[in-house]
Formats: structure tokens, sequence, C-alpha cells
């Protein structure tokens, strides 16, 4: 399993009875988690809480407030992100992620090193593209693009990116939510081309203008809808989306990766859609894993999803 174990803001302190105890910078939340099936006994940690999201019988649940602002900010080492409860237990971000973020960074800089290694290369040749697919409120964006970041210059400064990043999502609000991290990060005039469209449509616009990306990312959800009531089912549709995002690859990609909360997708499928695209024409290397994070009181790691990565070398 690949685990998150770099965040200093946030940690699951405790799991029991279908929920996790949570800590998120100075607030504690209890959210529902399905994987947690034990009745482990519940200490007093669970009593100091700031929020409770209830799930009903009826399905979904809503939030019971205590001592919990509308908004607040945790970091993840150079990056900052806003958090607010909202529908359905999220608070606009997924922790166990930055185990993919560190992932790609290292790809990211590994790339531009040896892109200025390379023949006729220089430092300010055109930037590695990233395309982040259903790219929620930015995390993984502002992951790619702190990572083209040259060390030591203005973060506000577009040309002091190496790694330029399309982020698509078909929700207007999680677009601009994305936004705010990146200005949050002090990321506000970087290489970021924010895009509010139906997933399908883009890939299937940009194929027909001719752009090609370096490396591409795609974080589908289980079940939604795009802007025009287009309808998204992961299991019937992710991988027609693989094959047309294979058209947008450039010469020298740099990584694929997929994740996947679908119960139907085990790490296994995510490999071999991978291995059946990128790698049966690029070669390289496909991995796939859990992702998860560990529990602070039983050392436990608690899955949270999967994710598939392809890479010219791992």
């Amino acid at each position: 399993m690949w685990v998150a174990e770099n965040w200093k803001d946030y940690e699951i302190l405790d799991t029991s009875e279908g929920e996790k105890l949570e800590k998120w910078g100075e607030y504690v939340l209890v959210r529902p988690d399905p994987q947690v099936i034990w009745d482990t006994p519940k200490g007093y940690d669970w009593k100091k809480i700031n929020a409770h999201y209830h799930r009903s019988h009826e399905g979904g649940g809503s939030w019971e407030f205590i001592d919990l602002p509308e908004v607040w900010k945790i970091n993840y080492g150079k990056l900052t992100f806003a958090l607010k409860p909202f529908s359905f237990k999220h608070t606009g971000l997924f922790p166990e992620q930055a185990v993919n973020w560190d992932w790609m960074t290292q790809r990211l800089q590994n790339a531009i090193i040896n892109r200025r290694n390379s023949e006729n290369v220089e430092e300010n040749s055109e930037p590695i593209k990233v395309l982040n697919l259903f790219a929620y409120t930015g995390g993984a964006t502002c992951a790619c693009a702190l990572a083209g970041h040259k060390e030591g210059t203005d973060m506000s400064v577009k040309e002091n990116y190496q790694v330029s990043v399309t982020h698509v999502d078909a929700s207007k609000g999680m677009v601009g939510w994305a936004k705010e991290n990146a200005a949050l990060s002090g990321m506000e005039n970087a290489p970021i081309r924010w895009i509010v469209d139906d997933c399908v449509k883009f890939v299937e616009r940009e194929i027909r203008r001719g752009n090609h990306y370096d490396a591409i990312l795609m974080d589908p959800p289980s079940y939604g809808r795009g802007p025009k009531g287009e309808t998204w089912k992961n299991e019937e549709c992710i991988f027609n989306l693989v094959k047309l995002c294979m058209q947008l690859m450039s010469d020298k990609p740099v990584f694929f990766l997929i994740n996947a909360y679908t119960t139907g997708l085990a790490p296994a499928v995510l490999k071999y859609m991978l291995g059946l695209t990128m790698e049966k024409k690029y070669g390289g290397v496909t991995l796939s894993e859990e992702i998860g994070l560990r529990v602070k009181k039983t050392g436990l790691i608690l899955p949270e999803g999967a994710s598939g990565r392809w890479t010219t070398k791992e």
C-alpha cells in the first residue's frame, strides 16, 4: 500500500464503528468511513471534537457543528489549502492523495533535470505540460505546478515555472476553489489553465486541436454529471477515456496516473488499463496499489482508494 506519511497538519487519530476521528490543523472532526467495520472502544478524544458528520439510514447525512469556522486552512509543505465542510461529509481535500502529489513531484523534477541535460534543450524551453482531469479543488494541480517552480525565484512570476498545468473540472465552484488554493500557496500567476467543462468533451476537443501533454492524471468519481447533464459511470466510461487520452500524449511522456474510489475497480484493474495502453505503446513501468493513511492510535493503515501509475522509469 502507498501511504501518505508526510503530513504535519493532518492525521487520523482513531477509528471505530464506521467512523474516523481526524485532526485537520487545529480542528478535530468525526466523519464516516465504510472501511471501518470494527468496534474498538472510543476514548475521551472522541468527545473533544469540533464537528461530526452523521450519516442517515435513509442515505446522505448532515453535519453537527460544535466549534468549527466556516473556512480554515492547512498546509502540506509549501502548499496551503482552504477547507470547509460541505455536502456528503467532504472538506474539500483528500489527504491520502498526498502520496501521489509526492510521486508526481519527483517524476516531474526528474523530467526537468533530464531535459536540461539533453542536447539542444535549454532551461527556458517549453514547460512540461500536465493535464489534470476531474481536478476537484486543485491539490494535484498545485503540487504539479510547484514541482516546476525554480527554487529561489518569485512564485508569483509565471516565467519562473518549468511545468504548466491544465486543470479541468465540470463544477464551476470546484474550479473557483482550486484557484483560491493556488493563490493561498502563492501561485496565483503560475502557468495553470482553469477549465470548467465535461472532461470527456474537453479531451475530444483537445485531440481535434492537435494539443499534446507530457503527463496526464485523472481522479474520476464513481458517478457524476457534467455541466450540461452528461452522465459519467466509472466502470463504463474510464477505459474509453484512457484510450482517448492516449491521443493527447506527447512523444516523450512523463507519467499517467489514475485514481479510483469505485469499489469494483481493484488496483489490478488500474494496472491492466495502463498496461494495455501506455506500457504497450511506450514501454516503461506500470504499478498499482491501494493508497491509505496511518491511524495514530493503532498504527493500522486505513485504505482510501487505489491508484495506478505509469512512468518511463520508476
